[in-house]
C-alpha cells in the first residue's frame, strides 16, 4: 500500500478519485477544480503535488486518504469511523441534491423514466451508497412450493458490527432526535456517528403523492433490482388509509416499471420501521405476482373492478381495473370492512378494547390491462400460547425466522440473515459425515437447529454426497419459509379457512362469479 504520509501519494490518490469521478459520471468536468480543492482540504493538504498521476484504483485511493486521516487523528482506526470518512470523500464528489434532481429530470425528459432510474442506480453504486460487490455475494435461489416458486436469499451484504464500533457506541452521547429515524429527510448528507451510518452520498428526489411531499431514493441494501424507498417528507407513523392507495397509484404513474407496496401499520405484522410512513418497491417480479386465482368476485359498488382471492398462503384479494379511482375506492372499502371484522371461530378479533388488530399490506403494479392491487389481510393479535402473534411464525420456526413478516416476505421473497450461511454449512456436515445427529451444547449457535437437523438425518441419513446435501438443505429451508407464510395467513388454505375468507368477502358486499 502506498505511503499515506507522502504528499505526492496523497495527490495521486486525489487525482485518482477525480479520474474515477469523471469516468463513472459521478463528477462533471466543470466541477473538477472545486472537488479537488474539497478533497485537498479533507486531506489537510495545502496544494497538490505538480504532475501527480491519477493511476490508483478508486478503492486504493480511498484507503490512502483514510489512512492519512487516521494518522492525523481525524478519525479513529476502526471500521465505522473509516467508512464514515470514506463516505465523506465520496460525498464531496456527488452532485448536490438540487443538481442531482436536475440531472435526473433531464434524463427522464429526454430518455424516459427507465433510463433516469438506471442512471440514478449507477450513481448510487459509483459513490458507494449501494455496495454492489457486497450485494453480489448474497445467496439467492428459487425453490418450488405448493403456491409456486419462492425466492430465498441469504443476505451477507449487511455487515456485522465490529466490537470496537460497539464499544464506541457505548460512550457516544445519545442524540435520538436527529435525524429522528433512518428514513427522515435530514439523513441526506448526514455525517453519521457511532451506531448510525454516514449518509454523505444519499440523494433523494422530490415526489408529490396524493398532494403530499414525498421523496424517492434507493435502498443501500439492494435486496432486488432497483430496490427503492418512497418516504413521507414529514416524520409521521405508518398509516394505511384511503390516501395510501391514491399515493401508490400516483407513484406508478411516474414509475410504471416498478412494483410498489406498503408494510402494514401495526406492530408484529408491520415492517421494522413503523415510525415513518414509507413504501418499498423496485424493478422485480415477486413470486406472489404469479399466484393464481382461487375464486372470482364482483362488487356492485365498482363493476369495472375485477376481484379474486389468491392461491397464496397469506390471505389476499387481488383487484384489477384500468380505472384507478374505482380501484382505490374498492380497496378502501375492503380495508375499512376488514378493520372492524371478527371471526372468533378462526381466532380473528378486530380489536381488544381500543387496540386495533386488523390491517392490510397493499401491493400495486400497473401494466397493459391497467392497475393491479393485492390486499393482504393481517391481524396482530397475540396470546399466551403465541406471545409474538397468532398470525406470525410460531415458535418452532424461530430458529429460521422470528422477525416480523413484512412486505417483501409477504410477496414471497425471504431475506434471511447472513449467519445462516455458516450455520447451514455446519448442518450439512450432519448429512454427510456418516456420524449423524449429535445434540449441541447450550450456547452453540447450531443448537437452536437441533430438532430440525435430527428430523433431516432421519429423513436423508448421514452419508449424502456434498452436492445432494446442499440441495436437500435448500429445499428444506424453503419448506420452512412456506410454513412461515402459512402461519402468518389469517385464513388458512383449508376448508375451514376458505369458508372463512368467503364469509368475509360476502360481509364486505362481494358476490362470487
Amino acid at each position: 500500500m502506498p505511503d499515506a504520509s507522502d504528499a505526492r501519494t496523497i495527490s495521486r490518490a486525489i487525482e485518482s478519485l477525480l479520474t474515477y469521478g469523471v469516468e463513472s459520471s459521478l463528477a462533471l468536468p466543470l466541477d473538477i477544480a472545486y472537488i479537488r480543492n474539497a478533497l485537498l482540504d479533507a486531506a489537510c493538504l495545502a496544494a497538490p503535488e505538480p504532475g501527480a498521476a491519477g493511476d490508483m484504483a478508486a478503492g486504493d485511493a480511498l484507503r490512502v486518504l483514510t489512512d492519512r486521516a487516521v494518522a492525523l487523528g481525524l478519525c479513529e482506526d476502526a471500521p465505522s469511523p473509516r467508512e464514515r470518512f470514506a463516505s465523506r470523500l465520496l460525498g464531496l464528489m456527488t452532485p448536490s441534491p438540487e443538481a442531482f434532481r436536475r440531472r435526473f429530470e433531464a434524463i427522464e425528459r429526454d430518455e424516459g423514466i427507465r433510463a433516469a432510474c438506471a442512471w440514478f442506480g449507477r450513481i448510487c453504486e459509483a459513490n458507494g451508497y449501494i455496495d454492489a460487490r457486497a450485494a453480489s455475494r448474497n445467496v439467492r435461489y428459487y425453490a418450488p412450493s405448493p403456491y409456486g416458486a419462492l425466492e430465498i436469499t441469504i443476505n451477507v451484504a449487511k455487515p456485522e458490527k465490529d466490537p470496537r464500533d460497539i464499544a464506541a457506541l457505548a460512550s457516544e452521547p445519545v442524540r435520538a432526535d436527529y435525524p429522528a429515524c433512518m428514513l427522515c429527510l435530514e439523513n441526506e448528507g448526514y455525517a453519521g456517528r457511532a451506531g448510525y451510518p454516514a449518509r454523505h452520498t444519499l440523494r433523494a428526489l422530490p415526489l408529490t403523492l396524493d398532494g403530499d411531499p414525498w421523496r424517492f431514493q434507493y435502498s443501500p441494501y439492494q435486496y432486488f433490482e432497483e430496490h427503492c424507498i418512497a418516504l413521507d417528507e414529514t416524520h409521521r407513523p405508518m398509516r394505511i388509509d384511503a390516501s395510501t392507495f391514491r399515493k401508490l397509484f400516483d407513484f406508478l404513474d411516474r414509475f410504471p416499471h416498478y412494483a410498489i407496496g406498503s408494510n402494514a401499520d401495526l406492530p408484529i405484522v408491520g415492517g421494522s420501521v413503523l415510525n415513518h410512513n414509507h413504501f418499498q418497491g423496485g424493478r422485480h417480479a415477486f413470486p406472489m405476482e404469479k399466484a393464481g386465482a382461487l375464486a372470482r368476485f364482483t362488487h356492485p359498488m365498482t363493476p369495472r373492478v375485477s376481484a379474486c382471492s389468491l392461491n397464496w398462503p397469506m390471505s389476499a384479494a387481488r383487484l384489477s381495473s384500468p380505472d384507478r379511482n374505482a380501484l382505490a375506492m374498492l380497496a378502501e372499502h375492503i380495508r375499512a370492512a376488514w378493520s372492524r371484522y371478527s371471526d372468533p371461530a378462526l381466532g380473528i378479533h378486530a380489536s381488544t378494547g381500543a387496540t386495533p388488530h386488523n390491517t392490510i399490506t397493499p401491493i400495486a403494479r400497473v401494466g397493459g390491462a391497467g392497475y393491479t392491487l393485492d390486499l393482504v389481510l393481517r391481524n396482530n393479535r397475540a396470546t399466551d400460547e403465541h406471545p409474538l402473534g397468532i398470525f406470525h411464525p410460531h415458535a418452532g420456526l424461530h430458529h429460521i425466522k422470528k422477525e416480523n413478516i413484512g412486505l417483501i416476505e409477504v410477496m414471497g421473497m425471504f431475506i434471511l440473515p447472513g449467519r445462516l450461511l455458516g450455520e447451514l454449512k455446519g448442518l450439512r456436515s450432519a448429512l454427510t459425515d456418516g456420524i449423524g445427529f449429535k445434540a449441541r451444547e447450550p450456547g452453540d449457535p447450531l443448537a437452536k437447529h437441533d430438532e430440525w437437523i435430527e428430523s433431516l438425518v432421519r429423513r436423508y441419513g448421514s452419508r449424502m454426497p456434498e452436492d445432494a446435501a446442499e440441495q436437500a438443505l435448500r429445499a428444506e429451508l424453503a419448506r420452512k419459509c412456506v410454513n412461515v407464510l402459512e402461519d402468518a395467513g389469517v385464513f388458512k388454505l383449508d376448508a375451514q379457512g376458505s369458508a372463512g375468507f368467503l364469509r368475509f368477502l360476502r360481509a364486505a358486499g362481494f358476490e362470487r362469479v
